[in-house]
């Protein structure tokens, strides 16, 4: 993702030399989710957790909503964000259908 945001649009090689540098990035594995995350300022890392807070409130309104008639439907609302994978631009495009999606699930769900 940084090396496409730089205008790079293929892979590159990487040789033996940059060892040091791939250690050092799984060292840095301890920062994901913190403050200290230089990765989790990436408009797509901030969607992704703003995806996560978004799930959370829908599963507690189809809990507070859930009969056993409507079981069914509460499955497939709270699996929709299975839609919302790939990488970068596509998990963005992906997380608006997903949206869109969940709105018109949720117009007729109980509050």
């Amino acid at each position: 993702p940084m090396l496409r945001a730089l205008g790079m649009d293929r892979k590159i090689d990487l040789g033996p030399w940059t060892r040091p540098a791939i250690v050092a990035l799984a060292k840095g594995k301890r920062l994901r989710g913190t403050k200290l995350d230089p990765f989790g300022r990436a408009h797509v890392r901030k969607l992704e957790r703003d995806l996560v807070a978004e799930y959370r409130t829908v599963v507690e309104r189809l809990h507070r909503g859930l009969t056993s008639s409507n079981h069914a439907e509460a499955v497939r609302i709270a699996s929709l964000p299975d839609i919302v994978r790939g990488y970068e631009d596509r998990k963005v495009l992906r997380a608006a259908e997903y949206r869109s999606e969940l709105k018109e699930a949720l117009t007729f769900w109980p509050q």
